[in-house]
């Protein structure tokens, strides 16, 4: 006979098939399908645009042609490849910023949600975090240690930390009262073996989709903060300082602008959606009402 608790435990992590995806939750093909496009697109940057770094002031603000797909700008930069290149530095810093706040979210919010001392300071700092605007608080990070690619994923992950930490706490502090975590108390089960068994699954699927949203969030603070100035430096290409830079030739060659724009929130709207498909896959309300 199986174990109640693991049983419990494990159903939380099952994946619906296959046919119910395709069918009931097209959000999650849609979004991650968009998202996976733009990945490989990004990764494919060398094989499909031309050099983003090459200038040509004879052919500055030149409309679209068949060389340069959304015209060039300023310095007579191709736009296309400066937007494709652009999305390496949104998506690297988005996913990595989405990974490291749900990593430490998860690791912060278990321990506070399991150990009420812990709790109390932890979640005062996690206030605190919470209580300054995203953006001012990367914006104050940058400006005491510096700029560069990582500094900038550190500035914006510390940010998303707090509602992360807040989520995966709220689940603990849920489950740790559920019958088959005290059975397993009750039976001698260490702590480490009853997080890593019976509490954790429970935040898999939650988490999850906290992530999406992370990503989302992520890569929109770090386009305003290349629009700002205070991200990557100008020189290299991020649809943030593209935007920045082309928004006084607005009239005249308005692609320069709208090219990285459309690309910046069509990568937002995949990670929407991808996480609102996510909750509605992982949500028993949503199921039952759909079955």
């Amino acid at each position: 006979m199986s174990d109640p608790a693991t049983s419990a435990s494990a159903s939380l992590l099952q994946l619906p098939d296959l046919s119910r995806l395709t069918t009931r939750h097209s959000l999650v093909l849609l979004g991650g399908g968009l998202l996976v496009l733009l990945i490989l697109l990004a990764v494919a940057a060398p094989l499909v645009a031309a050099d983003p770094a090459n200038m040509d002031p004879l052919r500055r603000l030149q409309p679209p042609s068949v060389e340069a797909w959304f015209g060039r700008d300023d310095l007579g930069r191709d736009v296309f490849a400066r937007t494709v290149f652009g999305a390496r530095i949104s998506l690297v810093v988005g996913l990595l910023s989405a990974a490291g706040a749900a990593t430490s979210g998860l690791l912060i919010g278990v321990l506070a949600g399991y150990n009420r001392t812990f709790d109390n300071l932890v979640m005062r700092i996690m206030d605190a975090l919470m209580s300054i605007p995203p953006m001012l608080l990367a914006i104050a990070l940058i400006s005491l240690t510096g700029s560069g690619i990582g500094i900038l994923i550190v500035a914006i992950t510390i940010p998303q930390m707090p509602s992360v930490t807040r989520l995966v706490r709220s689940i603990v502090l849920s489950v740790r009262e559920r019958p088959y975590v005290e059975a397993a108390l009750c039976g001698g089960a260490r702590t480490p073996k009853v997080l890593w068994r019976h509490i954790l699954p429970s935040a898999i699927a939650p988490l999850m989709v906290q992530s999406a949203n992370v990503c989302a969030s992520a890569i929109l603070i770090e386009a305003g903060l290349s629009f700002l100035g205070a991200g990557v430096p100008p020189e290299i290409p991020s649809w943030g300082n593209m935007i920045a830079s082309s928004r006084l030739y607005l009239g005249i060659a308005p692609l320069t602008i709208f090219g990285p724009g459309i690309f910046l929130a069509c990568t937002v709207l995949a990670a929407n959606l991808l996480g609102d498909g996510l909750r509605d896959l992982f949500d028993p309300r949503t199921k039952r009402s759909r079955q």
